[in-house]
């Protein structure tokens, strides 16, 4: 047999083994054994030197035919491998749209700032605007529009962080009472507003205090307006609370912007009046303070106290986030811990 016979042979070999090579590893095996310095067809080759001068050179030119075709075949092999291969992970890695996508954990409003957002809600429905103010506030509207007085004792109930002798860190929502009394129109209706938002008071944070609290503020002036007006509102955010059964209690008090001045109880939500550990066994549970607006607060404010009267109330979010969730920590509700904040859903 010839050498041509030989390459033409060998050919057709290689040809085959390409054809049934169906992964990377098994054609690369087949370019390695029909091509590869040790291989067959380069065996073939070195037989040449025999060959006449007249022969050698078609020998040498089928032998570089037989070597393109190889490789030419091995090169498509290659690429239908590789090319199914990657189909194949496509297929693998193809999203169904038409699947219901994995859920994403949403975030919600702080516990606090439900129960704010619940009481402004409540407010709102009843006929109250909302005012809201700075954080930083004057003397001025903090204590004095307030009947607070420089070196009035009541002062020294709301240790204070003051940026300058006249300007502090609220120590309460009712400067913005002071402030919307003060530009209030009386001639299109009485005023009823409410003042949600954060407070300051320097105080030793413990379970039951903080430095930094909320509050929300209410204030109604208007003709002919009584206690019994008082008692009722704050009846209906009892219950809007803590449940229909509730009954509310006033036990005087004293606030220096409030003349007569309450303290505002609610049954206990625990034991509905029958006493146990969060009432300490009275039955009852203070939540707020309130009171009729005193007179020396609506002439700062230049409305005319013989005309004019009604009533305020301040009510304390964190408070009643404690009271409601029976959580006994505070601090708790500042530790930004998920675990403990996402026990409190949307509708609280």
């Amino acid at each position: 047999m010839g050498l041509q016979d030989k390459l033409n042979d060998l050919l057709q070999q290689g040809l085959k083994q390409v054809e049934e090579s169906v992964n990377l590893d098994s054609i690369n095996d087949v370019r390695v054994k029909m091509l590869g310095k040790k291989g067959p067809i380069t065996e073939v080759l070195r037989g040449m030197r025999d060959l006449s001068s007249e022969e050698r050179p078609k020998v040498g030119q089928f032998a570089n035919e037989v070597r393109d075709q190889l490789t030419a075949a091995i090169d498509e092999q290659r690429l239908k491998i590789e090319s199914a291969k990657l189909n194949e992970q496509l297929k693998k890695e193809a999203i169904d749209v038409t699947l219901p996508g994995n859920s994403v954990a949403q975030g919600q409003p702080h516990v606090i700032q439900q129960i704010i957002d619940q009481l402004v809600d409540l407010f709102v429905g009843m006929g109250y605007v909302v005012a809201e103010g700075g954080e930083v506030e004057e003397d001025r509207y903090n204590f004095e529009m307030l009947n607070l007085p420089k070196d009035h004792p009541a002062r020294d109930m709301q240790d204070t962080f003051y940026v300058t002798p006249e300007i502090l860190m609220r120590t309460q929502t009712s400067p913005m009472q002071a402030r919307t009394l003060e530009t209030h129109d009386f001639s299109k209706g009485p005023l009823k507003m409410v003042s949600p938002g954060k407070v300051y008071r320097r105080d030793t944070d413990d379970t039951t205090h903080s430095h930094q609290f909320h509050q929300v503020e209410g204030l109604v002036i208007g003709k002919h307006i009584t206690m019994a007006d008082l008692k009722g509102t704050l009846e209906i955010v009892a219950q809007e609370l803590f449940g229909d059964e509730l009954e509310v209690r006033l036990r005087p008090s004293y606030f220096p912007f409030t003349e007569p001045s309450v303290e505002a109880d609610i049954t206990c939500f625990n034991c509905h009046g029958k006493g146990c550990s969060i009432c300490k066994s009275t039955g009852w549970i203070e939540v707020l303070g309130a009171g009729m607006t005193h007179p020396n607060v609506l002439k700062m404010a230049g409305v005319d106290p013989e005309e004019y009267g009604g009533f305020a109330f301040g009510l304390g979010p964190d408070r009643f986030a404690m009271l409601k969730y029976g959580v006994t920590d505070i601090r708790d509700f500042y530790q930004n811990d998920v675990r403990f904040l996402t026990q409190f859903d949307q509708k609280g």
